[in-house]
């Protein structure tokens, strides 16, 4: 089955740098696009990025400049690194992918950024 499990999460200061990871199986990985969403306290989940599976990458606005989405089809593994984080990036962030119409997400990792 497939499984989606993301790392990297952490507490960080205004304008520090995380990279998140999202290891995936049980699935041919270089066949479908990877999605990073996130949810903060009290908001609903918000789409943050998409890479392709042909190595494409949209953001939402408020990430773009900041955050860069990229896959390694050799390790399975979909990577998010953040830039000049703020506090309003503060969040559970989960990747996910979507399958024959049925969508899989991780457990998810959370972003804290704080001074």
């Amino acid at each position: 089955q497939v499984q989606l499990v993301e790392s990297g999460g952490g507490l960080v200061q205004p304008g520090g740098s995380l990279r998140l990871s999202c290891a995936a199986s049980g699935f041919r990985f270089s066949l479908y696009a990877m999605l990073w969403y996130r949810q903060a306290p009290g908001k609903q989940r918000e789409w943050v990025a998409t890479v392709a599976d042909d190595g494409g990458t949209k953001y939402v606005d408020s990430v773009k400049g900041r955050f860069t989405i990229s896959r390694d089809n050799n390790k399975s593994t979909a990577y998010l690194e953040m830039t000049s984080l703020k506090p309003e990036d503060t969040a559970v962030y989960s990747c996910s992918v979507g399958i024959g119409g049925r969508y899989s997400w991780g457990q998810g990792t959370q972003v804290t950024v704080s001074s």
